[in-house]
């Protein structure tokens, strides 16, 4: 087969709202695999063990277009494979993710603290993507952006494949305004309201995104909502979109977020403490609908609780 030819469509269903995982068997121009199975092995054995790769051909868990494969197969570069790979144990979490908006082209979701957008690493079928598909009936549902897990509010996701790319270039080019609410500390001594630039780096497997010298690629600006007890309520506009740059940008101000368990300070693993999320509400989405060119802007039905009159639970 050769490259640049669409991949068929996945002879798989979904399971638990998880797309099978899709495997192009790459040239080889040495013979080092005579077999599907040794490639197979070859390519797996490092992730869950020789052992369970034969197993999974065994049980046919290996499906190409035809059926399932045989590991003693002769191998042919370009032959597409699908597979649903064993999901870990996941803890539920305890909240519900809830339907701002839906209609034939979008869903605008409320997130709840603690839920992953999509699966990545440890969270799978534990995430608002697996979770919408399911409960919707929308199989081909994506996210036009992501919102950090430990962050609430609106997830923009997207219904069918084809529009996906229109919706996905609105963020892309910053054509969506995003408005987000905290409770931090109270310090009368910073004045606000106050635009935050710096650079921020974020380094893979390093749980903190850290400030450094050089040329600006992070900007948010930062407003006093209501205050009282100590503690205040901030609405932040982010204009660009870097890793933890809200959480970065407030405790470099001295108003760390509440209950954040990376800054200032990074809190050692263990479980989830549901009874204290981290304080940041995605708050607002507004936009020019690429389609209809009509003005959208939709609003979070979660509060974070703390001054002012949008307090109470989130």
């Amino acid at each position: 087969m050769r490259r640049g030819t669409k991949a068929p469509p996945s002879p798989l269903p979904q399971r638990e709202g998880i797309d099978a995982v899709r495997v192009r068997l790459p040239e080889d121009p040495e013979g080092a695999w005579a077999t599907v199975g040794d490639h197979l092995v070859a390519r797996y054995a490092g992730a869950v063990g020789s052992g369970r790769v034969a197993e999974m051909l065994r049980e046919g868990r290996f499906v190409g277009v035809g059926g399932p494969v045989r590991g003693d197969e002769p191998y042919a570069a370009g032959t597409y494979l699908w597979f649903h790979r064993d999901f870990p144990a996941e803890e539920r979490v305890p909240f519900e993710v809830g339907v701002v908006h839906r209609d034939e082209r979008i869903v605008v979701a409320d997130k709840p603290h603690f839920l992953a957008t999509v699966p990545r690493g440890r969270h799978v079928t534990e995430t608002a993507l697996a979770r919408l598909r399911r409960e919707l009936g929308l199989p081909t549902l994506q996210p036009a952006h992501r919102l950090d897990r430990l962050t609430a509010g609106l997830v923009l996701f997207v219904v069918r494949p084809e529009d996906r790319g229109a919706y996905q270039t609105l963020f892309r080019d910053r054509a969506v305004r995003k408005e987000y609410e905290a409770v931090s500390p109270y310090d009368p001594a910073v004045e606000l309201p106050v635009t935050v630039r710096s650079r921020i780096e974020k380094e893979r497997g390093v749980m903190a995104a850290r400030e450094v010298p050089g040329e600006p690629n992070a900007e948010s600006r930062v407003e006093l909502l209501a205050h009282g007890g100590g503690l205040a309520r901030y609405r932040l506009v982010p204009v660009t979109g870097r890793t933890h740059q809200l959480r970065v940008h407030m405790n470099a101000l001295g108003l760390p977020i509440l209950d954040d368990p990376v800054y200032p300070v990074v809190r050692e693993d263990g479980p989830e403490d549901y009874g204290r999320p981290l304080r940041l509400l995605a708050r607002s989405l507004e936009f020019t609908d690429p389609f209809s060119g009509v003005v959208r802007r939709f609003e979070s039905r979660l509060r974070l609780g703390g001054p002012g009159p949008r307090g109470g639970a989130a």
